[in-house]
């Protein structure tokens, strides 16, 4: 009965995939188109003025908002020449509010982690987005949001740490299946962690709690979410349509019905375009990297020791660190938006590095596949737009 008990994670998810693959929900056809629809993130969405705009009477509000806009870029040309003298072995030079930092030598990563300074730094010299972020991260720091960075032992006596590495690899396979919003992931995987944080929970029960979170995550985030059919039959109905409602019941009353937390994602799409700050145009395999190097810190239970902005912002440093090995890959906009310094991202920082090289996660295939079929299609568009 144990054994069973042992493998029945393994054996429900390698059916479950197996399944998906050969049938590709044909009883669920009627509303497959549905799921497909995305949600347009809001962080999307332009806020270009146009000259019509510009060339009318500016309220209050928006006066206040381009006041700030010109103070930031003003302090940011003063920090950064400041800034610049305590970082040995670099070349500064300013154009305008731009600051370069060309390094001499190619850094390696841990002296790109050690390097910063250590003055305090204040949010309200960021852009108006960087209020959005201080907001975020007055929410993160809110303690029935984090969850306990040792559950495993504290806690649990029954599920162990590859069990939920399993459990969290399968859950980016059916989000890929329904076509889910990355938000979604990140959401399910938050509530999993904080669950398992306060009650003990049985292995046959473990995939139950991840399937019914992910049906809570998706309710708040996707448009056309998954019914409650659609899970049961991901599971190759190892659970009833009321064992799921159950169990969304009491993670419902856990979380107090406060479903909204801040999540790595949240951050990164604010720390991605500060990086850019004076780019004409995105820099799309910078903003794919930093995607996927956050995504895979979900698998790893170590991760869950730093808050959601730490491993964002670790995983832009990480992503810059890995594109142009030869910059360093911290600048006054990211030290300044984040409250970061490299220093502070250093742990986290060699965590997710040993995540991208393989030296730990390396059976759980899911995230790398996802990413692998993502990168291949966007080539494929690109060489057919340009053709």
């Amino acid at each position: 009965m144990g054994n069973e008990n042992d493998t029945r994670v393994h054996s429900t998810r390698s059916s479950s995939s197996s399944t998906s693959a050969s049938k590709k929900r044909v009883s669920n056809a009627t509303h497959s188109q549905q799921l497909t629809k995305k949600r347009v993130p809001l962080g999307e969405i332009t806020n270009t003025v146009t000259d019509s705009t510009q060339n009318s009477d500016l309220d209050s509000t928006q006066k206040q908002v381009l006041h700030l806009k010109e103070k930031a870029e003003q302090d940011s040309e003063n920090w950064s020449i400041a800034e610049s003298t305590q970082i040995s072995d670099v070349e500064i030079s300013t154009k305008n509010t731009k600051c370069e930092v060309k390094i001499k030598n190619q850094w390696d990563l841990e002296s790109s982690l050690s390097s910063g300074s250590n003055q305090g730094l204040d949010l309200k010299k960021c852009s108006f987005s960087s209020s959005i972020y201080g907001y975020l991260h007055s929410l993160e720091m809110e303690e029935n949001r984090r969850c306990l960075s040792n559950y495993m032992t504290k806690v649990q006596t029954d599920i162990s740490v590859k069990m939920r590495e399993i459990l969290v690899d399968w859950l980016v396979e059916v989000a890929e299946e329904y076509k889910l919003v990355s938000d979604t992931l990140y959401l399910t995987v938050s509530y999993i962690d904080r669950f398992l944080s306060s009650r003990a929970l049985g292995r046959n029960k473990l995939q139950l709690l991840g399937v019914s979170c992910m049906l809570i995550a998706s309710k708040y985030e996707e448009i056309s979410p998954p019914h409650v059919e659609d899970f049961c039959y991901i599971t190759d109905n190892t659970y009833s349509k009321e064992e799921v409602v159950d169990m969304e019941k009491d993670v419902l009353k856990f979380l107090n019905y406060e479903m909204s937390t801040p999540t790595a994602k949240n951050f990164l799409r604010i720390l991605t375009k500060a990086a850019q700050e004076y780019c004409k145009s995105p820099d799309l395999q910078f903003e794919f990297l930093s995607c996927y190097l956050a995504e895979l810190s979900l698998l790893d239970y170590q991760c869950v020791l730093f808050l959601p902005s730490v491993i964002a912002a670790s995983a832009v440093f990480l992503s810059r660190f890995t594109i142009h090995p030869k910059m360093h890959p911290w600048n006054a906009s990211l030290q300044r938006c984040s409250g970061y310094r490299p220093s502070d991202l250093k742990e986290c920082v060699l965590t997710i590095h040993d995540l991208q090289v393989k030296r730990k996660g390396s059976a759980l295939l899911a995230i790398r596949d996802k990413y692998a079929q993502h990168k291949s299609a966007s080539m494929e568009r690109t060489n057919n737009s340009s053709s």
